[in-house]
């Protein structure tokens, strides 16, 4: 198809002679041009489009410099730099100029160029320009290696070529920026560029330019060929033998890849951007073909493939500038080399082969380069040529390879080594190794999930997974994690822990059940890899029921003794708990850093530590809620007593309150409420305490989470006018707690977090502002008034997230269950209470829990009599106005929110 401007340069300068208005004239020339591209999209590839873009601007630039008479003017050029002076540009790429003068420039040219500056952004150009001389820009240049950078790549555009020369001539290696120094500063630029973007391929939103793997390293690579070699192009590095034709051709692809992803960017949002933002993504996956399947998004099908290409060329980014800086740095160092054994060496600290042909004698060799890589920490790394030759070997693993015991004995040897086993099966994975040997995990390279909970690709989340467990080895991770370490040691086969890491979301975009599918999985995985029955079934039951303490910690009430006792007969034993334990806290701090806070590790902590006690009674001997009950007010009547107070006037305070209080409370925080009560005298305003949340281990002060305790007449907005006042000051809550007494009060606790995730701690003033604002809404709660109208985040409006809610009655604690999961947003608590007050119901707990863009909220309700609701008409009328009324607010906040 051709792609060439239908006017020349000379039929388009005299369009615009010819013309009244020659800047409406030059923009529809480039709109109509710029259209002709977008149709050919499809039929011819994208690199010849990108290159027509920049011959298409060139087109305009050019007419223009003779437009506005600059061809007049002796010893002055008009050059493109950068991407343009690549002869790169997509639709909506800066164009970057320089106008380059001999000597300082003439009044008439500076005024000259000031019209033709003007005109260049009157027709839509986004221009990034220079005026400077010579000698400017070689000081410049000497001065920062980004203008250097820029200059290695110019071409004239129009003028005097000769002066662009003299500047290659006096910015060349051999004046300045000689190849060592060179490669060097771009590779340090290189380094801080990654950084921030946490050195990582795998962001949410990722930016496709900049981010490790994006556009940048494959300009990196050739800018390093080009100052060394001289080469105009990636090829030439093929033919200075660097690279092979093999590793051109993938870096050809993948570039291909990001320019067509670039491309449809551009043309979707009508500006320069570069970052792949969740406003963009769904509509992208539609212009590049993807479409919904049963087991994944169209939208999910589209990052992975953005994701591969991104790993594949940030893996040759490295192992190309290790290369490079064996040629250059290091050239005509001496080496030190050290035998390792018979297939391997030690050169300089890095791991390479003893002989060229090592993997393909013995193909073995390609595991046990990992192994030994664990085995020797202080190796720096894999030198670059012994790198090459696994990728290129990665083909000898087949079903033979994974059916040799001996392969089989060297990945166990790997995850029973002391030292590195998550950085060395980072590098197995970004080789290609990982994924051949497990062919089940070779299907999650890349893979994402479509929400804000899961902010990292299921591979990258399954080797953090097991980073956090190697992390609980550490005596530094004590503070953190306390009894996650703790219970680390005691773990008999750590190994069989790693193995039910890699395999727990192994069944991901399968469609089905991953936990049982991933069960499968890892039961074939320990039987290839000679585990006894009894270890194949403890990794098989972990993959299974990986989720199931999370869920049960916060999504059921863990102060109920028939819960726990539950949680314990699906547990089993002691051995299963640990293990399930520490997987638990690895798995949550490996989805998302946002989601592991303070209290939800007090509610493992707790839950584990009353399993614990569970197990030890014996399964047939459970806690009896009333013994549970003697127990908690006889431990805090013993505190209270030890502070002298009157145990009459406790004994008569307790009266009015029923058992749920002694049930759900600790002792010490029933303490620590009655002693305020019983100082309350006939004060009628609403009773407001505030302090850091107990634990749940006997006595201590615990970091769960903040603990709001109110005391006052009980009202049926009482629920919906506190998190409402809650979430107008900012706080997220955790927990809530609702008892009503027999006298017409309600005792009801809030544990929150503030912004950070974090509680709000001795932060005084913050205090006393929250109490104060509590009160005064709670001394008329059916006054309170609007909902929080707070902007729904940017991220979250682009989730459709119907809401779906069950209602079912508990029998043994003669109350309702509502459990609604829907959009996240301000004011949900608010609103959801007030639907409770429309239906006269009375919240008595409530378990919330927010996963990314997810709100997961437990309800435990009842009728105003304190009684389930037992009508299936008024249950079925609140499922259906509490879907259609946050559905409807999940759409008008939507609606409401700009980027």
């Amino acid at each position: 198809m051709d792609l060439t401007p239908p006017l020349s340069p000379d039929q388009l300068l005299d369009a615009l002679r010819d013309s009244d208005q020659p800047g409406q004239r030059a923009r529809a020339f480039l709109e109509e041009g710029q259209a002709r591209l977008d149709q050919a999209f499809d039929q011819v590839p994208v690199a010849e489009l990108v290159h027509a873009r920049a011959r298409l601007v060139d087109r305009v630039l050019v007419a223009a410099w003779s437009l506005f008479q600059l061809d007049r003017f002796a010893d002055v050029a008009l050059v493109a730099v950068g991407g343009y002076g690549r002869g790169e540009l997509h639709p909506h790429s800066d164009v970057d100029l320089m106008v380059l003068f001999r000597d300082t420039p003439a009044q008439d040219a500076c005024s000259a160029l000031e019209g033709f500056v003007a005109f260049l952004w009157d027709i839509g150009l986004e221009i990034g320009h220079s005026v400077r001389t010579l000698d400017e820009c070689e000081k410049l240049a000497g001065q920062d290696i980004t203008v250097a950078t820029n200059i290695m790549e110019a071409r004239t555009l129009a003028g005097d070529d000769q002066v662009r020369q003299a500047l290659s001539d006096r910015t060349g290696p051999d004046r300045m920026w000689p190849t060592d120094r060179f490669f060097a500063a771009k590779w340090e630029e290189q380094t801080a560029r990654h950084r921030k973007y946490n050195d990582t391929e795998y962001n949410l939103e990722p930016d496709l330019k900049n981010a490790p793997g994006g556009l940048r390293d494959v300009q990196m690579i050739a800018w390093v060929a080009k100052r060394h070699f001289g080469g105009d192009s990636l090829e030439a590095l093929v033919d200075a033998g660097f690279i092979t034709r093999t590793e051109f051709d993938a870096v050809t692809r993948c570039l291909d890849y990001l320019w067509r992803v670039r491309w449809q960017l551009h043309s979707l949002t009508g500006r320069n951007e570069n970052r792949l933002l969740f406003d963009h993504q769904r509509q992208l996956a539609e212009r590049l073909g993807h479409q919904d399947s049963n087991a994944n998004l169209a939208v999910e099908l589209f990052m992975k493939e953005f994701y591969r290409a991104a790993l594949a060329l940030s893996v040759l980014n490295d192992m190309l500038l290790q290369l490079f800086d064996e040629v250059i740095l290091r050239a005509g160092q001496p080496e030190q080399v050290r035998p390792l054994n018979r297939r391997f060496q030690v050169r300089n600290e890095y791991l390479e082969m003893s002989a060229p042909d090592i993997f393909r004698k013995h193909p073995s060799a390609l595991l046990e380069a990992f192994v030994l890589m664990a085995q020797n920490p202080d190796l720096k790394g894999i030198r670059a040529a012994t790198v090459r030759e696994l990728i290129h070997c990665r083909r000898l693993i087949n079903d033979e390879f994974r059916d040799n015991k001996a392969n089989s004995a060297l990945f166990m040897q790997l995850l029973r080594s002391p030292h590195a086993l998550f950085t060395q099966l980072r590098r197995m994975k970004r080789y290609g190794i990982l994924g051949k040997y497990l062919p089940e995990f070779g299907r999650i390279v890349g893979m994402m999930q479509y929400d804000l909970f899961h902010i990292y690709t299921v591979d990258a989340h399954t080797l953090l997974v097991v980073k956090n467990m190697r992390r609980f080895r550490y005596e530094d991770q004590r503070d953190a994690f306390p009894v996650a370490c703790e219970v680390f040691y005691r773990l008999p086969k750590p190994e069989l822990l790693y193995v039910a890491g890699l395999y727990h979301d192994i069944a991901k975009g399968r469609g089905g059940d991953h936990s049982e599918l991933g069960a499968d999985d890892a039961i074939a995985f320990c039987q290839r890899h000679g585990l006894t029955a009894w270890d194949a079934k403890l990794v098989a039951w972990l993959v299974r029921n990986h989720l199931t303490m999370s869920v049960t910690a916060q999504r059921k009430d863990i102060s109920d003794p028939d819960v726990v006792h539950e949680f314990a007969r699906t547990v089993g034993d002691l051995v299963h708990l640990d293990y399930l334990y520490v997987l638990t806290v690895a798995d949550i701090n490996a989805t998302n850093p946002a989601l592991w806070n303070s209290w939800r590790a007090s509610l493992l902590r707790q839950l584990y530590l009353e399993t614990k006690r569970a197990l030890r009674r014996g399964l047939n001997n459970p806690q009896d809620k009333q013994d549970w009950i003697d127990e908690t007010r006889d431990e805090a009547l013993k505190l209270l007593a030890e502070r002298d107070h009157d145990i009459r006037a406790i004994e008569t305070l307790w009266a009015n309150i029923g058992d749920e209080y002694f049930l759900r409370e600790t002792p010490w925080d029933i303490a620590w409420h009655t002693e305020a009560l019983l100082e309350r005298s006939n004060n009628q305003d609403p009773l407001v305490l505030i302090r850091e949340s107990e634990t749940g281990q006997q006595g201590s002060q615990g970091d769960g989470g903040s603990q709001i305790f109110i005391y006052t007449p009980d009202t049926r907005n009482l629920f919906a006018a506190t998190v409402n006042a809650l979430d107008s000051l900012g706080l997220t809550i955790m927990d809530a707690r609702i008892i009503t007494s027999a006298d017409g009060f309600s005792l009801d606790t809030y544990i929150v977090l503030d912004e950070h995730g974090t509680p709000i701690g001795d932060d005084w003033p913050r205090i006393e502002h929250i109490r104060k604002t509590l009160t005064e809404t709670l001394k008329h709660p059916e006054q309170f008034g609007t909902t929080v109208s707070r902007r729904m985040p940017r991220r979250n409006k682009h989730f459709d997230v119907p809401t779906q809610v069950t209602i079912s009655n508990d029998i043994v604690n003669d109350r309702t269950v509502v459990d609604v999961q829907t959009l996240d947003r301000p004011g949900l608590l608010a609103h959801i209470g007030r639907i409770f007050v429309h239906f006269e119901l009375l919240v008595q707990n409530a378990r919330i829990a927010t996963l990314g863009e997810k709100a997961e909220d437990v309800f435990f309700v009842t009728d105003l009599d304190g009684q389930p609701v037992s009508d299936p008409q008024l249950c079925e009328r609140l499922r259906d106005t509490l879907t259609q009324e946050l559905d409807d607010r999940s759409k008008d906040d939507a609606l409401s929110v700009t980027i």
